[in-house]
């Protein structure tokens, strides 16, 4: 044979190599595999009571993350950062953020409270968590437009403070941000807007901003981008009430700014157990 058949033999014969190996990866399976986290306060007499079995079920159910709603004193559920940690990966879990906080402080426990507060995100940062979010103000908060800037300037500052040491501070409403309102404006548009979207984001609470009366797709086109945290809830379970449309919700998830969805259940048909599989059950057949 020719040299130059043999080369033009040897180019065919690469090319069906080539479309051949094309042709298998295109047809490998994509994984399908839902990233959904859950609020462990959604589980708070289970985590009381055995704080490692519930856990290891949290795992077993096919969530990938938890958000911890048990922080005091350094600790994690009476753990310590590290040992809370390897508690959630020995059981498939990420622990990626935590719920807690401390009401707006007075000039005179100023000082106290940012100890407070350093102490918190030094644990939290060991612990490797991606965010800390504070889950309610207090009533300073609401009284007047003067308190909630006290709050948001106290606000600001945490979230310089975790940002320093890699972690993102934000803030979940419920219904009383959107319900309550200064000259005509919901208190939770002044929070944005008096936030610095450089050391605070938003975790929204899908359930509780529509029990205010208002609509979560109308705030992502708003404020684009501010809401990287969703919690996902229902009057009780997922897909309970029938008034909750998750699909639109979840269509809209660029603009928002969303990074991470995490079921939250307060109430329950079920025992909390039941309701958070059957929340994470649900969630697999939306558009998630």
């Amino acid at each position: 044979m020719g040299i130059k058949k043999m080369v033009w033999k040897g180019v065919i014969l690469l090319g069906i190599v080539s479309l051949t190996f094309q042709g298998c990866k295109k047809n490998e399976p994509v994984s399908k595999e839902k990233i959904i986290g859950l609020q462990l306060y959604s589980l708070r007499d289970d985590m009381l009571k055995d704080p490692k079995a519930t856990v290891a079920k949290v795992g077993e159910m096919g969530y990938t993350f938890v958000e911890a709603a048990g922080y005091k004193d350094g600790k994690f559920y009476e753990m310590t950062p590290l040992e809370f940690k390897k508690l959630c990966e020995d059981n498939s879990l990420e622990f990626l953020g935590s719920h807690t906080g401390q009401d707006v402080p007075t000039a005179e426990t100023w000082d106290k409270t940012m100890a407070w507060w350093d102490t918190a995100i030094d644990a939290h940062a060991e612990a490797g968590v991606k965010w800390i979010v504070q889950p309610s103000m207090n009533e300073i908060g609401y009284d007047s437009l003067e308190g909630l800037k006290q709050y948001m300037t106290y606000f600001n500052e945490i979230g310089k403070k975790c940002k320093a040491k890699g972690i993102q501070f934000g803030y979940h409403n419920h219904d009383k941000e959107f319900t309550t309102e200064f000259d005509g404006k919901p208190l939770y548009d002044y929070m944005l807007e008096l936030s610095d979207p450089d050391s605070m984001m938003f975790q929204l609470d899908l359930y509780w901003i529509t029990k205010g009366g208002k609509d979560a797709v109308a705030y992502f086109e708003k404020y684009p981008g501010r809401f990287m945290l969703w919690h996902i809830k229902d009057e009780m379970e997922l897909g309970e009430s029938g008034e909750m449309d998750f699909n639109r919700i979840f269509s809209h998830k660029k603009e928002s700014g969303f990074q991470y969805g995490i079921v939250e259940v307060e109430r329950y048909n079920f025992t909390p157990i039941e309701s958070v599989k059957k929340s994470y059950d649900y969630l697999q057949t939306t558009n998630y």
